[in-house]
């Protein structure tokens, strides 16, 4: 877990506002209405993190949110204090109930083994009430992943951050990258600090997510992209039993 998810989490609101997530949430809810047999009313959010996309799933879901960060969940229930949190590992939690459907978004890049990655989708499945369906967004698949650096920031009444994204690949034969920011932290008093935080992410080709997504016990479609200024690989399951 990333130190943004952790010491430095007071400074998630400000690292990435809610407007951020708009377009991508509302994509992410029609991505879930139409993939599921029936239009669904509960959603399970597995590794919810700061609680962005749910700010704005949660005018149309009742949503459920897990994540392994108590810092985080402060920080998204106070954004989101009309849902329901619960502090847990996406790998093992059991909450002993179903949804209409499951969402992970890319707290699912985290796994950087197949048995990590397989152990969320059984963990979705379970949570998965039969005729739902199970959203996976990660930011790569083998077949898409490309060296980049990125940046951004924003500045609110906390203060300010700005922050350098250079993502990198050192060995592409094994499954895993790593994610590096260079954050700057300018608090309301003007004092300046900078962080580093290092994060592995896994990275599998598309036939490993359908191949687990399957042996997890869904029914598994053809992966989705997001049409944007970047391609993203969805896979849909759905839970015929």
């Amino acid at each position: 877990m990333g130190r943004l998810y952790g010491e430095l989490a007071e400074w998630w609101p400000t690292f990435q506002v809610p407007e951020e997530y708009r377009e991508e949430a509302t994509f992410f809810a029609r991505a879930l209405a139409e993939s599921s047999d029936r239009p669904p009313h509960s959603v399970l959010e597995l590794g919810s993190g700061g609680g962005n996309n749910a700010s704005h799933l949660k005018a149309r879901f009742a949503m459920t949110l897990v994540d392994i960060s108590p810092q985080m969940l402060a920080v998204s229930r106070e954004l989101n204090p009309e849902c329901e949190h619960l502090e847990g590992d996406i790998r093992m939690v059991r909450l002993g109930r179903t949804f209409d459907a499951v969402f992970v978004h890319d707290a699912v890049c985290h796994m950087t083994t197949e048995a990590d990655l397989g152990a969320v989708m059984v963990t979705a499945f379970e949570h998965c009430s039969r005729g739902g369906a199970a959203l996976f967004a990660p930011d790569f698949v083998r077949e898409t992943f490309v060296e980049n650096v990125d940046h951004g920031g924003n500045d609110t009444e906390r203060g300010s951050v700005r922050f350098l994204q250079w993502t990198t690949d050192p060995d592409p034969g094994d499954t895993e990258y790593f994610v590096d920011f260079a954050i700057l932290i300018r608090d309301r008093d003007g004092a300046m600090r900078v962080e580093h935080d290092r994060h592995t992410y896994g990275l599998f080709p598309r036939a490993t997510w359908r191949r687990l997504l399957r042996k997890a016990g869904f029914e598994v479609s053809a992966s989705r992209s997001m049409t944007g200024d970047f391609g993203r690989d969805l896979f849909v399951g759905k839970r015929r039993r």
